[in-house]
């Protein structure tokens, strides 16, 4: 009987133990010896895909692209597996070819590959593109393919934070600190999101904690501060910046934001030398230039603060970009064509539109370039010749010279006894609206009182500058009816307004400025904090009284209860306790007094 031969056993391909070597040696860390037993393995197999894409992520990591793009290049050829487009798109994301990375991924997809880490790789090309929604898609479709990818979720988190979406933002970032517990970059943007949506004490436990992580971080330390800044605790902030200091004593930050609080304690002199010592460390600090000029005005230092002001163009911005140059008030004008356009928030254009007649005046023709909601109060602003919107100021023609608005009192050397302050320097709102608001508001047999109690929720004083509308609840007695001017109120101001039934709300049929502005003027006194509603009011030349922080916005001054710019403005300031309760006190016992006087006049005798 003949015996049956036994098989031979299959011996290793000896390409395939030669790239076993290679990836012995990288684990080594010698990298020379795996490239040689990469090309020993090519010698015997050319074709050796898993060897020729190591090759080219030897190369990538030597730097050598494009040795690095023919490899990889070459391994796709010989087969389609998803860690060759994932080499190929690496190295053309390296390369900066973005638009590239795509169709990789696109040409990887179209074979039916669906792995987390193509689409990791799109995701960060698409960020590269600044397609951000789309790179969102990406690292969500990642966490659905492994939701413990942990840069997928970082990385979502802070694209998401960038496009404004907050709630999601925390969430995937509470994911990725659940995957990654104590990473501090990932508690620190927390840290700040809470910030941003006012949930303040959590902010600072976040902080708090990063800090008993590294407690050695100054940029920790400048975080921490920030959020007791956002919490009105300046003086427990100050102590985090100083600590952030002794560890970093250059850090810019943490000198800018040590400023800041020394201004909003009044610690003037220490905050000048704080900007003084910024400048000598970085003499193009245009934010040291910036808070320098907004003390001076505070203090009433004009002819400094505003020639200091123009150093915000070394900042990002979004002013149109204009080809002519720009009038500061050395140049003649007369028979010129100049633009005046809005540079800055909606107050400060109906503050400084007070200038353009004074343009004009020069013999210019002016036109206005403001804000969309703007263009219809200020057309038929006395000395222009045409209001547009500003975002369409870049393409007017036959222009010789643009100011930016925000530039008028430099341009025209403003000091203090100088400040233009007609009673009104707005034209009188359509008597049609006029009519409209009357028939709306009823009978006039009690003190018309407009409230505005919250300014823009994006402003980085808005903790300083808003009040909530619960607190003004003891205003609101029978002598004097209460119409709300309060655009867009935060949620728990809206369902206090829908409790404060001696609030007549007609918000909702306001258009524009130009309604609101109809609107005031058909009112006896309107009561605000310092938002673009204060300057609208002051600019109609109606009675305004303006509920002011400590240490306000520098155009406010300090400690006097009348406004330089609007004279029929009176201030109620907070005193050193900061307390808005006090405010609303003497807001109350003024208006009380209003109420008192309107109805001993309304009694008495009418002579002919």
């Amino acid at each position: 009987m003949q015996t049956k031969a036994k098989p031979k056993p299959v011996q290793p391909d000896g390409a395939a133990i030669l790239y076993e070597s290679a990836l012995r040696e990288i684990a080594s860390g010698r990298h020379a010896d795996a490239e040689g037993c990469c090309h020993m393995a090519l010698a015997i197999d050319g074709g050796h895909a898993p060897t020729l894409n190591l090759l080219g992520i030897l190369a990538l990591q030597a730097g050598h692209y494009d040795a690095a793009l023919q490899w990889v290049s070459r391994a796709l050829q010989q087969d389609v597996q998803p860690q060759y487009f994932l080499s190929l798109g690496t190295v053309l994301q390296v390369q900066g070819r973005p638009d590239e990375v795509i169709k990789v991924f696109d040409k990887a997809r179209a074979l039916g590959l669906d792995s987390p880490d193509l689409w990791m790789l799109r995701g960060n090309a698409l960020l590269h593109l600044q397609q951000l929604a789309d790179a969102v898609s990406s690292f969500q479709r990642v966490l659905e393919l492994n939701p413990q990818n942990w840069d997928a979720a970082n990385q979502c988190g802070i694209t998401l934070q960038r496009l404004g979406r907050i709630d999601e933002a925390l969430a995937c970032l509470d994911l990725s600190d659940a995957l990654r517990p104590n990473h501090v970059p990932t508690l620190l943007m927390r840290g700040a999101l809470l910030n941003a949506l006012k949930r303040f004490d959590e902010a600072l436990s976040i902080c708090r904690r990063a800090h008993e992580i590294e407690p050695g971080n100054s940029d920790i330390c400048v975080k921490t501060g920030i959020v007791l800044r956002t919490m009105r605790r300046d003086e427990e902030a100050l102590a985090w910046f100083e600590r952030a200091l002794a560890v970093q004593p250059g850090s810019r930050d943490a000198l800018h934001d040590k400023a800041a609080v020394l201004t909003k304690l009044r610690r003037f002199d220490e905050a000048f030398g704080i900007y003084r010592r910024l400048k000598d460390i970085e003499p193009s600090d245009a934010l040291a230039d910036l808070g320098t000029a907004h003390l001076n005005l505070l203090l009433g230092n004009f002819d400094a603060g505003w020639r200091g002001r123009e150093a915000r163009w070394q900042l990002p911005s979004a002013y149109p970009r204009f080809q002519q140059p720009m009038w500061l008030g050395h140049d003649d004008i007369a028979g010129k064509t100049i633009v005046i356009a809005a540079d800055e928030g909606l107050g400060d254009t109906i503050q400084f539109a007070r200038y353009v007649p004074m343009v004009a005046a020069l013999g210019a023709r002016v036109v206005l370039a403001v804000q969309k909601s703007l263009v219809a109060l200020l057309s038929n602003m006395a000395g222009i010749s045409q209001c547009i919107p500003v975002s369409e100021a870049a393409e007017l023609a036959a222009v010789d010279f643009h100011c930016p608005i925000m530039s008028l009192p430099f341009a025209f050397r403003t000091t203090l006894e100088t400040v233009p302050a007609p009673v009104s320097y707005l034209r009188a709102p359509d008597p049609e609206r006029i009519q409209f608001w009357e028939e709306r508001l009823g009978a006039h047999d009690k003190l018309r009182v407009g409230l505005v109690w919250s300014g823009n929720p994006n402003h980085l004083d808005d903790h300083n500058r808003s009040i909530p509308l619960r607190m003004l609840s003891g205003l609101l007695g029978d002598e004097a009816a209460f119409i709300s001017l309060q655009k867009e109120p935060k949620p728990d101001d809206k369902a206090a307004l829908l409790e404060a039934s001696r609030i007549l709300d007609l918000t909702s049929e306001i258009t524009d400025f130009a309604d609101t502005a109809a609107l005031i003027s058909c009112l006896d006194l309107v009561i605000t904090v310092d938002t673009s509603v204060a300057h609208l009011a002051g600019a109609l030349g109606r009675p305004t009284w303006t509920l002011l922080s400590y240490t306000p916005d520098y155009r406010w001054l300090l400690d006097r209860d009348d406004s330089v710019w609007y004279p029929t403005m009176r201030l109620f300031r907070q005193c050193e306790r900061r307390n808005w309760a006090e405010v609303v006190e003497q807001v109350g016992t003024a208006l009380h007094e209003m109420t008192t006087r309107r109805a001993l006049l309304s009694d008495q005798p009418q002579h002919e």
